[in-house]
């Protein structure tokens, strides 16, 4: 199974870039986790945002593979503990298929993308920046990971 992180933003400072690909390292070849990284639309151009992000969703929508769970990171989504998180990546695990996290632009995803997720779960109730959030989502995946198969990482 693979865990792709399909997130707005190809530009990230460093740290962030460095910090993701230790997490993504850790995984197992049976668990991967997988940045596709979409281009954001510019915010230049004098479109409404409803089409800046409607251009954004057609690019998640490519990335995604056919079949794949969708799971969108939203304010509004779901908010899950360490153990709920670690309880629902194995459902994802036995469901079989991919799991496609979502995070969308600067002005969110797009409402009709929201729509169509499996599900939609929220990392913080702090607005944060998407370098963050990349780091965050693969710290607490890799976090949930070792305590479904009881790694000592995660302490109680």
């Amino acid at each position: 199974m693979k865990l792709l992180l399909v997130a707005v933003g190809q530009r990230l400072p460093g740290w962030a870039d460095e910090a993701y690909a230790d997490y993504a390292k850790r995984f197992p070849p049976e668990l991967r986790l997988e940045l596709k990284a979409v281009k954001t639309e510019s915010r230049q151009s004098g479109k409404p945002v409803d089409a800046l992000m409607a251009a954004e969703a057609q690019r998640i929508e490519a990335a995604i593979p056919r079949g794949a769970r969708r799971i969108v990171l939203d304010e509004r989504g779901t908010r899950v503990t360490t153990v709920q998180l670690a309880e629902r990546l194995k459902a994802w695990q036995m469901d079989g298929r991919d799991a496609a996290l979502l995070v969308g632009g600067p002005d969110g995803l797009d409402p009709a993308l929201r729509a169509s997720a499996d599900e939609s779960l929220r990392l913080s109730d702090l607005t944060l920046p998407h370098a963050f959030v990349r780091v965050m989502l693969a710290e607490a995946l890799y976090r949930a990971w070792t305590l479904s198969i009881g790694h000592p990482y995660h302490r109680e």
